[in-house]
């Protein structure tokens, strides 16, 4: 009948509207909690250092900020992780500040302030080069020195040490919730699917995908990042802190970059670690599990010990940065007094 089709139109328009509206109210509500929450606007706060522009061997331009008294005290080169940015540090600047420790934190090529990379390269090697330049650009003169990785910038670590004297730069070095090799072999959110395809294949799927993301956050994406990059406890503003890096992440960058992940294999880099190294993981992190980090400090020469923090997913710098702190400060604590074996100058 016309008049009853007509009536189901109606109707159907009715819940479109409504349901487009109770969306509209759901995520208003959503980013008024965020603005609202002054746990987030302390992740917001500007900590900008003193800022270092460095080009790297190819020329990219990269954005280093440096924090505390020029040469006096411990050194912490930080290097953050994929589609982060160098302001991830910043709860764990404040508790090494607060210790009387310099820090000295930069934006991968392509993240954050940096400049995307010349050549369009994202590959491990080159990102390890980029750790060498900011090195050339710190003034470590006689003060111990421990460079820190998160993720992919711990791979980046790993990449440097590969094709570097690693012992002429630092006294130590820590790699935080990260992988070597067979990421996604080992991950928990889609191993074994991954496991079915050509490793190469695999990466595209699920890491080099460069597919635009929403503007602006929202409760659909929240739970999603929720799931996959934090443990139980996290709250509401460090998973939008983070989620807000990611959204800002160019499209090519991270997808770039995820292959490159997915195809890395620099296992037998952790050998070429020749300092103290220490390892930390989360017990609930689902992209690099806990498995990842013993297999690293099997293959480390002078393993500084395994860590793993408990109720914690692999945002360790925004979930546990107090503990994280400490344990960088323990093992800055059995570093001897003098700098590394080459003195260098801005």
């Amino acid at each position: 009948m016309p008049g009853t089709r007509s009536n189901a139109r109606r109707l159907v328009l009715a819940l479109t509207v409504g349901g487009a509206a109770a969306a509209l109210v759901v995520q208003r509500r959503h980013l008024g909690a965020i603005a609202r929450d002054p746990q987030y606007a302390e992740l917001m706060r500007d900590r900008q250092g003193r800022t270092i522009e460095v080009r790297s061997a190819d020329g990219t331009r990269l954005h280093v900020e440096a924090s505390g008294a020029d040469g006096t005290g411990p050194l912490v080169v930080l290097a953050h992780g994929w589609t982060e940015r160098l302001t991830i540090w910043g709860p764990v600047i404040d508790h090494l500040s607060a210790a009387g420790v310099r820090t000295v934190a930069y934006d991968l090529r392509g993240h954050g302030r940096s400049g995307l990379a010349a050549g369009d390269d994202y590959s491990l090697p080159r990102l390890g080069e980029d750790v060498e330049a900011v090195f050339d650009a710190v003034d470590q003169t006689a003060v111990p020195t421990v460079i820190v990785g998160h993720s992919l910038g711990a791979m980046a670590v790993a990449a440097w040490a590969a094709d570097h004297p690693v012992g002429e730069r630092v006294h130590a070095a820590a790699l935080v919730n990260t992988g070597l090799v067979d990421l996604l072999t080992g991950h928990l959110l889609f191993g074994e699917v991954a496991s079915r395809f050509n490793s190469r294949l695999a990466g595209r799927m699920f890491m080099g995908v460069s597919a635009p993301l929403p503007a602006l956050s929202s409760p659909v994406a929240h739970a999603a990042i929720r799931h996959a990059a934090f443990g139980p406890s996290a709250d509401l503003a460090q998973i939008a802190f983070y989620e807000r890096m990611l959204l800002e992440t160019p499209p090519r960058v991270r997808g770039a970059c995820g292959d490159a992940m997915a195809a890395m294999d620099l296992l037998d880099a952790a050998g070429r670690l020749e300092v103290p190294t220490l390892i930390v993981a989360g017990d609930r992190d689902r992209l690099t599990p806990p498995a990842h980090a013993r297999r690293i400090a099997e293959r480390l020469p002078h393993s500084a010990g395994v860590v793993v923090l408990e109720d914690t997913g692999h945002m360790s710098p925004l979930e546990r940065p107090r503990e994280l702190a400490d344990e960088l400060l323990k093992l800055l604590a059995t570093l001897p007094s003098t700098g590394p074996r080459t003195a260098l100058t801005k």
